[in-house]
């Protein structure tokens, strides 16, 4: 490294440690020993297990609703597309708090469709299902994004190639298109994931924190740092590494792209 590399180093590290200490800290502050005492806590058993399994349907509904959406935005001009596209960046900025209002506002026993759903005898306030569409609403636009980006790569010259062969449309997009966008899906899949996982403000005004029954493991962090703070101290370490994998997966996946077209 020449000497200008140096000072860019040098001038990068105190923002670099103020990343780094914090995550630091919170690896040195929880000992393996309270990690497995907590882990055989019921209620934080419960947690893990809810996160998991709400997340995973989450990214399941985003991979089958948002393929499509992402495929049109990918390869179709239409009227209102800006409009679309502005649509599904919206849930990314917004404030999580605004997203689990709006939810309540739409799906609560009064809103505007959760009226007709109450006298159907169908709540969704404070339930599971509650917990799955406040991290579908704020998770599946970057499976969106991320897989129209991948769509959008693929050499139409090989699209047409299959076609000319006599391949239908159908066959088209899963021989030739979705494998040669599978990294961009794929991250797009983690990442919704992983945001799903780490949803916190929409999902305790819209699901409540209700142990057993919609308490997430963010939601587990927020009470055990006010009851115990060992199971926050657990939990979040728990996620820490689960982004940290996270992240390295997608990335992972980033270069295999970048690698495929070059």
């Amino acid at each position: 490294m020449d000497r200008a590399g140096w000072m860019l180093l040098l001038a990068s590290l105190p923002l670099l440690l103020f990343l780094a200490v914090p995550l630091l800290a919170l690896i040195l502050r929880t000992s393996s020993g309270d990690v497995l005492i907590t882990l055989f806590d019921s209620s934080v058993a419960d947690a893990i297990k809810l996160s998991i399994v709400t997340t995973l349907i989450t990214a399941g509904i985003t991979v089958c609703a948002g393929t499509p959406l992402a495929y049109l935005l990918a390869r179709r001009k239409f009227i209102g597309r800006t409009i679309v596209d502005v649509l599904i960046d919206l849930p990314i900025v917004l404030p999580p708090s605004v997203a689990g209002i709006a939810l309540l506002i739409a799906f609560g026993r009064r809103g505007l469709l959760g009226a007709a759903l109450h006298n159907l005898q169908v709540d969704i306030p404070f339930t599971e299902i509650a917990v799955i569409l406040a991290q579908l609403f704020v998770a599946s636009p970057f499976f969106i994004k991320s897989a129209a980006a991948g769509f959008a790569t693929v050499d139409r010259d090989l699209e047409q190639a299959a076609a000319i062969d006599g391949a239908s449309p159908s066959k088209i997009f899963w021989t030739v298109t979705l494998p040669l966008s599978l990294p961009s899906v794929a991250g797009g899949v983690v990442m919704t994931w992983a945001r799903a996982l780490g949803e916190f403000g929409a999902t305790i005004i819209f699901a409540g924190n209700f142990p057993g029954r919609t308490q997430t493991m963010p939601l587990a962090i927020y009470m055990g740092f006010e009851i115990d703070l060992r199971v926050a101290l657990t939990l979040a370490l728990i996620l820490l590494i689960l982004s940290f994998l996270i992240l390295a997966t997608v990335k992972g996946l980033l270069r295999r792209r970048i690698a495929l077209f070059n």
